[in-house]
């Protein structure tokens, strides 16, 4: 299968910096993002190791309907470097009534000791554009399990405010944590 490279709901579907890119997501990475996910289960909201059937079917019947949707509930993006796609990630849980959105992003974990914040960094900068400039959103915001303080000094140095801490609000390695959301307004 192969998967327009184009949301209708965008004018622009391509943005780029420098050899970064992101494009709507393409079916040829489904694996390799399946792969992704499963290494990093521990920051994501994903209960379950995904399986192949799991992620085709997810792709064949969600992800393929975005396309054309008037108001998705999600755009999700390939995250190229030179084309080769090295991470995933999108507006989630878009909600168009209030004009705002979760930003969504994971990377190889091969590149997560390196070159973190250096793809966090151009990623938010990507996903902004999409989301300010391509869809008029008002807000975007950032859901964090507190298991990677070093994600709130990328997000905070590309201008997202701490908005709000959810003190001991979801259940990991027998423990309580928190979850952080950090925020972006238009103009801000």
């Amino acid at each position: 299968m192969k998967f327009p490279n184009r949301y209708n709901i965008l004018k622009t579907n391509h943005y780029e910096s420098g050899n970064i890119k992101i494009v709507p997501i393409r079916y040829e990475d489904r694996l390799l993002i399946m792969h992704w996910r499963n290494e990093q289960m521990y920051h994501l909201r994903q209960e379950n190791v995904l399986t192949e059937t799991d992620q085709n079917q997810y792709f064949d019947t969600i992800v393929s309907k975005l396309f054309d949707a008037s108001q998705p509930n999600q755009l999700l993006f390939s995250y190229l470097q030179d084309d080769v796609c090295i991470g995933y990630g999108g507006l989630v849980h878009i909600n168009w009534k209030d004009k705002n959105a979760e930003i969504s992003f994971i990377i190889d974990p091969e590149l997560e000791k390196g070159y973190f914040h250096e793809h966090w960094t151009t990623y938010l900068a990507l996903i902004e554009q999409v989301a300010f400039v391509g869809l008029d959103l008002r807000k975007i915001y950032t859901y964090a399990f507190d298991l990677r303080p070093h994600l709130y000094k990328v997000v905070e140095a590309a201008g997202f405010v701490k908005e709000a801490e959810l003190k001991e609000h979801f259940f990991h390695n027998a423990e309580y944590k928190s979850v952080v959301i950090h925020s972006k307004w238009r103009g801000l």
